[in-house]
């Protein structure tokens, strides 16, 4: 783990020297921005909003997200693509096939350092952050016959870890890690949500992680038919992995949020956040920047998470270097 911190480390002082390179000559970004000149003229009249499948919370999200570029940046018109999400995007945005992107803080760190499912990939110095949106919460769910109660309880059992090259494989694998736990001392499946639910509701497996804003709709569905019980990241072994993996956040699941859950659960999370281009004009980013924040109101109006979305926390788990455009932005109402 340790050299994994090193390795954030390194990244971050490379950053500003990437940022450099990336200046003088990076991808070309999905709309031609025309000279640098900064003017509102040579801004591109539209943009691309990467989001995730139709039935998520990146769709909508990004939808709203999109329409506020429409409606206030004069001139702009901006579209939310349907994708498979943070992995697809991270990918599209690096390579200027879209301007913007909702991905998780977790799978933007990999990408931009080259590690986990892009580590035979070259480093995807083209990803700026643009603001941390709202937490999605690993999960760890299990029958509430299984017996399982801690993380402890998964030796020896059947383990739903996420599909591979996930960013849920990838966080299953780092959790067991800072209990002391490997994949040797369990069985791991490695099944999308909807397989681990079934897996779950069959007897297949045992337990599952699941990475996800809550409520998360496959495990409640399970909970109508089956007993859940959502296992507890304990605050101690909480501390100790996001000291090795900042990208992380300790949140709590409230009681309530599944069907029987009667107290609060602590747990971790990693950030939904919005990602940009780093070619992207540095006055146009500032302005949807601002109209961003200006206009929450249509993120809650989209998708329940959207409230969660707050200017307080638009750096809470930021894994990218800001975009100069967002960070004037930031400092002017700091």
């Amino acid at each position: 783990m340790k050299k994994f911190k090193s390795i954030f480390a390194l990244a971050c002082s490379a950053l500003l020297i990437s940022v450099a390179v990336v200046g003088c000559g990076g991808n070309t970004p999905a709309t031609d921005n025309g000279d640098d000149s900064g003017s509102s003229a040579d801004w591109p009249s539209r943009l691309a909003v990467a989001t995730g499948g139709t039935t998520g919370v990146y769709f909508p999200l990004g939808g709203a997200f999109a329409n506020i570029i429409s409606e206030n940046i004069e001139g702009v018109s901006a579209n939310a693509e349907s994708t498979g999400a943070s992995v697809e995007n991270v990918n599209l945005l690096n390579n200027g096939d879209v301007d913007f992107a909702m991905v998780q803080n977790d799978i933007s760190y990999y990408g931009f350092n080259g590690v986990e499912m892009f580590d035979d990939q070259a480093a995807m110095t083209n990803l700026r952050g643009l603001a941390s949106l709202y937490p999605e919460t690993i999960q760890i769910v299990a029958k509430s016959d299984s017996g399982i109660m801690s993380v402890q309880d998964l030796v020896g059992k059947r383990v739903a870890v996420g599909a591979p090259g996930s960013g849920t494989e990838a966080n299953a694998r780092q959790i067991l890690e800072a209990h002391g736990i490997s994949y040797d001392d369990i069985t791991p499946d490695y099944l999308s949500f909807g397989e681990a639910a079934d897996g779950l509701k069959d007897g297949n497996v045992q337990a599952a992680f699941v990475t996800a804003g809550t409520p998360t709709a496959a495990i409640t569905d399970l909970a109508t038919t089956h007993g859940v019980t959502i296992v507890p990241i304990l605050p101690d072994v909480a501390s100790a992995l996001i000291e090795d993996y900042p990208y992380y956040a300790n949140v709590v699941i409230p009681a309530g949020t599944y069907k029987d859950q009667a107290e609060d659960i602590p747990s971790v999370a990693v950030m939904a956040m919005l990602a940009v281009n780093a070619d992207l004009d540095e006055d146009l980013v500032y302005e949807i920047t601002k109209a961003l924040f200006e206009n929450l109101d249509s993120l809650a109006s989209a998708h329940a998470r959207g409230a969660d979305v707050t200017l307080e926390g638009a750096l809470e788990g930021m894994s990218l270097e800001i975009h100069p455009g967002a960070q004037r932005y930031y400092d002017e109402v700091n």
